[in-house]
């Protein structure tokens, strides 16, 4: 295989790996955002780990195909390498995310009480605001002082108050 050749194998593995991942996250996209994440997380660590299968020449390969090639047809030896290489990249993968999620928690949080606080405080503005101060009113009975008739089709008109 040529160096051509082989970078050629890798774009077509990097587009169908990205296929792929785009798939996987349109199916995961209805779960619980903290099951989601984790799981978008293990795929993408799955479809673009490399592990090394040529150590003379430096060539690298995904490590699920060598795992999966090895495996299935019983040949080689690089299936034990390709999978310490996929834990390990699953381990740096999660301790980033990890350490994400610990800076990302806190700034929800205060997002959230932030935008709680000036819901409550738009909510008592309101409270204090007449309801008498409108300027359009229903056209039904109450422009004269009486209820209206529950029953009233009038009721649904708006019309500005003179």
């Amino acid at each position: 295989m040529t160096e051509n050749d082989y970078l050629i194998a890798w774009g077509l593995y990097a587009f169908a790996a990205l296929g792929c991942l785009l798939v996987w996250m349109r199916m995961t996209r209805w779960m619980w955002r903290w099951l989601r994440e984790p799981l978008r997380l293990l795929m993408v660590v799955l479809l673009f780990s490399p592990t090394i299968i040529d150590p003379v020449k430096e060539k690298v390969a995904p490590a699920i195909a060598i795992t999966a090639l090895d495996l299935l047809f019983k040949v080689g030896n690089n299936a034990w390498r390709a999978i310490s290489d996929l834990f390990m990249y699953g381990m740096i993968a999660f301790g980033i995310y990890l350490v994400f999620v610990a800076i990302r928690f806190p700034i929800e949080r205060a997002s959230i009480a932030r935008k709680e606080r000036a819901a409550a405080a738009k909510a008592a503005v309101r409270a204090d605001e007449p309801e008498n101060d409108q300027p359009f009113g229903g056209a039904g009975d109450d422009r004269y002082g009486r209820p209206p008739v529950p029953s009233n089709p009038q009721r649904l008109r708006v019309e500005p108050r003179l």
